[in-house]
């Protein structure tokens, strides 16, 4: 059974910047796509980026605007998010996800319904 834990979070002043990783254990995910979606209270939750099994595709949502970076380290069985020049709006609940069986994460953006395997989640705190 695939588990993703999540770390990183925290509170940060509007600015700053925060990593955020995802280790998975049970299972090898060198081979599926792996990213990340948020959900900030009262919202629905928002795609933030997905990544490739090899690391060459990668997606962004649109409101990233070039401040945040998704990698991952398969070796690590890990996927990170760099997230520089934090704004308020970005305060949310942070989850990370596998795509089991797809290795590609091109579909995360439009929706994420179909994702199985999600995170506890990590909070993401920015204040102004």
């Amino acid at each position: 059974q695939v588990q993703l834990a999540e770390s990183g979070g925290g509170l940060v002043q509007a600015g700053a910047s925060l990593m955020l990783s995802c280790a998975a254990s049970g299972r090898t995910l060198s081979s599926y796509a792996m990213g990340w979606f948020r959900q900030a209270p009262g919202k629905e939750r928002e795609f933030v980026a997905s990544i490739s099994w090899s690391g060459d595709m990668i997606y962004y949502g649109d409101f990233v605007e070039g401040r945040f970076t998704i990698s991952r380290d398969n070796a690590k069985n890990t996927v990170y998010l760099q997230m520089n020049s934090l704004k308020p709006a970005d305060t949310a609940v942070y989850y990370c996800a596998v795509e089991l069986g797809g290795p590609y994460g091109s579909r995360w953006k439009a929706h994420g319904g179909f994702l199985e395997v999600w995170g506890q989640g990590t909070l993401v705190t920015v204040s102004s």
